[in-house]
């Protein structure tokens, strides 16, 4: 019986993924992204700060600068 597949979004509102159970965005995530946003990355800068706020509204033990770190450190354009 083949495996069913799962992409690698968050559930809330844990903000784990829902393909492998770690932080979002896992490493999966970030790829799929990064290359889904490769010509945009001030886009994909928007669509990560808009799921951060989503996400400290629901993670309210958790420091804003840490989910900061968590969702656009890696995706800021480096240069």
């Amino acid at each position: 019986m083949p495996r069913r597949h799962r992409d690698h979004l968050p559930t809330r509102p844990t903000w784990r993924c829902a393909a492998c159970g770690i932080a979002w965005p896992c490493s999966a995530a970030k790829l799929r992204l990064l290359a889904e946003y490769r010509r945009d990355r001030v886009a994909l800068m928007v669509y990560l700060a808009t799921l951060q706020a989503e996400a400290g509204e629901q993670l309210t033990g958790i420091d804003p600068a840490r989910l900061a770190e968590r969702f656009l450190s890696w995706a800021r354009p480096r240069g």
